[in-house]
């Protein structure tokens, strides 16, 4: 199955809310299961999130947004603006780290 990312950019000041629909955002994460490839956030230096990188495979980019679209970063307006793309997984070196 294909895989599509999204790569999401934060609201400014939106750092109070994204923690607070943290846990919302990590239920859905997880309700995905087998199709969510990885998930991480974007950070300062000082390891402040300032936006975010999924990956999930998708039958298609329409069912890939629709997974997107329901998350509660997304739903709740944690983000400034996100784009949903396909992606391809060339080279694996995170594995065990």
């Amino acid at each position: 199955m294909p895989l599509y990312s999204l790569v999401a950019k934060d609201k400014a000041g939106a750092l109070e809310q994204r923690l607070a629909v943290r846990p919302k955002h990590l239920e859905h994460l997880d309700s995905l299961g087998d199709r969510l490839v990885m998930a991480g956030p974007f950070q300062t230096e000082e390891g402040k999130s300032t936006g975010s990188f999924m990956v999930v495979e998708a039958e298609d980019l329409a069912a890939a947004r629709a997974l997107f679209e329901q998350d509660p970063f997304v739903r709740e307006g944690v983000f400034e603006s996100y784009e949903v793309s396909r992606w391809a997984l060339t080279i694996n070196k995170a594995a065990g780290r």
